[in-house]
């Protein structure tokens, strides 16, 4: 049997996100609240379609790429690094998957070798952050079906949020890129300018991949945190599901080039346009990981609410960070109808199933599921 939720679901009575009653850390959890976290993400990733809203993800994902590599080699030229850069970047992917890396050489390489100067160099960085923003959007479309509430935020609310978490984005990809130009022989000659010993330099070398590592667990964490309408909970719950996200994704990567390398047919399927296949089959993937992260965050802090004594077998109980937007909407909603409840009489007035005109003091019917909120009971 399907139940249906509201067309609005804000949660207004929802408790603090930090409430007393609810466990203070992870650790607090009992086994059996664990068990029940990790078997209700499976199911719940399942439920939310969580591989379509991937696929939808990727769409966004390619439209943002490439302004968001043009921000990040502009704030990576102003420092002499671009090219650098964009040879690193190319390094890894033709390590990965060289197919793709034949196929983005030489966008990759166009984009590192513009430049800029002054205003237009200003101008170029902003309109790539807004196009590169949309990805932001489409995630935190994704994150508000996996907290089941609807998006309440006005656009002069959410569209400056979008762009600060794509500016922090880009901010944190781009020093993940100039860790990975930092390396080797460019290493060795800013350590001889500076007067740095080896040991320095070697120390580096090993210190800079767990720095790029928190680098994308933090970039991970505030995509959870900021995107979604429901008010969060202390960040560190948050970053369990980011570590997660990141941890998938490794292993599916490396599952997945290993299956390119030995078993796919891509170059004979699709000739000239396997590179591009495999880069998008793996978007699918790094966006897999990432929902299913943000999956295991929610069920999280399901498990949380419920060992505290919050009602929260059916949804989450996490309070709206705005409501205007989704209360105008039902406004809306409410008027189209009533307008064809009216139509309706007017050309059948013997209906014999018309409903009785909603009275004022009637009381607010339950929320309804949407179609993508459903769940069968």
């Amino acid at each position: 049997m399907l139940k249906r939720k509201a067309a609005t679901n804000t949660n207004t009575g929802a408790p603090h996100p930090d409430a007393a009653k609810k466990p203070d850390s992870p650790t607090q959890l009992t086994k059996r609240s664990w068990k029940y976290v990790l078997r209700k993400t499976v199911r719940e990733f399942s439920a939310d379609q969580c591989t379509d809203a991937a696929a939808g993800l990727v769409y966004y994902a390619v439209l943002a790429l490439f302004p968001a590599l043009i921000a990040i080699f502009s704030v990576l030229g102003v420092v002499g690094q671009g090219d650098a850069a964009a040879a690193a970047i190319l390094g890894i992917i033709q390590d990965v998957a060289p197919d793709a890396a034949s196929t983005l050489r030489e966008p990759i390489e166009q984009i590192a070798s513009s430049r800029g100067a002054g205003i237009a160099l200003i101008t170029g960085i902003a309109l790539a952050l807004w196009s590169a923003s949309g990805y932001v959007g489409a995630f935190s479309r994704a994150m508000n079906r996996i907290y089941e509430i609807d998006e309440g935020r006005p656009f002069w609310k959410l569209r400056p949020m979008q762009l600060l978490v794509t500016v922090i984005a880009v901010v944190a990809l781009a020093l993940v890129a100039l860790g990975l130009v930092l390396s080797g022989d460019v290493t060795t000659a800013i350590g001889n300018a500076l007067g740095l010993g080896r040991g320095v330099q070697i120390a580096w070398d090993v210190a800079k991949w767990p720095i790029m590592l928190f680098i994308i667990v933090f970039l991970v964490a505030v995509l959870y945190y900021a995107t979604p309408n429901a008010k969060q909970p202390r960040f560190r719950w948050i970053s369990l599901g980011a570590a997660i996200a990141i941890v998938v994704l490794g292993i599916a990567t490396a599952g997945f080039g290993f299956y390119v390398v030995n078993f796919s047919n891509y170059d004979r399927t699709y000739g000239s346009l396997a590179g591009v296949i495999i880069f998008l089959l793996w978007l699918w993937i790094a966006n897999l990981a990432l929902l299913f992260g943000a999956e295991f965050d929610a069920e999280l802090e399901r498990g949380r609410q419920l060992q505290g004594g919050i009602v929260a077998e059916e949804d989450i109980q996490l309070p709206a960070r705005d409501t205007r937007k989704s209360k105008k909407q039902d406004e809306k909603e409410s008027s189209d109808v009533e307008e064809g409840r009216q139509i309706r009489l007017a050309e059948a007035p013997d209906s014999s199933d018309a409903p009785s005109p909603r009275k004022p003091s009637t009381p607010e019917p339950q929320p309804r599921r949407k179609w993508w909120q459903r769940r069968r009971r």
